[in-house]
């Protein structure tokens, strides 16, 4: 670890002693976040709440990059592994669940590490937000859902990106969930999902680190060997495996880098097909993750 940086992590603790302080180590996809909080987690004793949509998915491990136990090295790790890939799991659960964690790892005197690319999850824990104030409308939800059968994933972002095109910018058009669910806020309160927060007032001292130096092309780079490296380890088989068991249509299986092995599996497209596809779509992630991350750029 970078000798400033370790420099700010001392500061920052000895600052906030007793004032619920959170570490956040944040970036784009395949930037190294895991391998700096680790470093972190070691230097200061603490532990690790992993902020990643995918991560929470057990049994599908090679697609999200989940750090092994040997790369944890003895380093806690919470919030992954805690739903099945065919569970709905929303940023208020993640919220709920997650906040919890944060309290006991204060009751340790210990200073709680965020890592994760999941902006919406990170905000939800730094941020006042008002996630749960829009009813959901069931009605409304089955007949977003006709169309999304109809017409394709691309037709509910349309929709949201009329209401809310900051927004739907950030989000990538197979993301149903929170597509969907960001309708539902605009349609019921005539507000875009930005309007109803109260904007990005930290609830507790945050120091933002982030391993990510700006240099896109090299990033790409990580990316397109990761995706490489995923086929070598087994990606195909898990997914194969994954599907002995849960439906295709399964929340964890609609993300980057298994949708892509089951249009594969299902003679779609070929296998070096699938490998660019995937590369490219873990590529506009990453670039939509950087236009999110402005804000915490912010706090640098």
């Amino acid at each position: 670890m970078q000798t400033e940086i370790s420099q700010k992590i001392d500061s920052f603790a000895k600052e906030n002693i007793g004032n619920s302080p959170i570490i956040t180590v944040f970036g784009p996809t395949a930037c190294g976040k895991t391998g700096l909080a680790i470093e972190i987690a070691k230097q200061i004793d603490s532990e690790v709440i992993s902020v990643d949509a995918r991560q929470i998915y057990r049994e599908m491990d090679i697609g999200t990059a989940k750090a092994s136990q040997e790369e944890m090295d003895g380093i806690v790790h919470h919030m992954i592994d805690i739903i099945n890939p065919d569970e709905d799991f929303s940023v208020v659960d993640f919220r709920n669940q997650a906040s919890q964690i944060l309290e006991n790892i204060w009751k340790k005197g210990k200073i709680p590490i965020l890592c994760g690319g999941t902006g919406l999850y990170l905000d939800s824990l730094l941020f006042k937000r008002n996630y749960s104030r829009a009813k959901k409308n069931t009605k409304r939800r089955q007949e977003l859902e006709a169309i999304r059968q109809n017409k394709g994933d691309i037709a509910l972002w349309h929709i949201l990106e009329t209401y809310d095109k900051k927004y739907a910018d950030s989000l990538h058009p197979n993301d149903k969930v929170h597509i969907i669910r960001a309708i539902e806020i605009y349609e019921e309160t005539g507000k875009s999902k930005q309007q109803i927060d109260d904007g990005n007032v930290l609830i507790h001292p945050t120091l933002f680190l982030s391993p990510y130096d700006g240099n896109r092309e090299k990033l790409y780079e990580k990316i397109n060997l990761r995706v490489e490296i995923m086929r070598e380890n087994g990606l195909i088989e898990e997914v194969q495996k994954l599907l002995k068991k849960y439906p295709k249509n399964a929340p964890g299986l609609a993300t980057i880098g298994y949708k892509e092995v089951i249009e594969f599996l299902d003679g779609e497209i070929l296998e070096s097909e699938m490998i660019q596809k995937i590369q490219q779509n873990s590529r506009r992630y990453a670039k939509r993750q950087i236009c999110w991350n402005k804000k915490y750029m912010a706090f640098l």
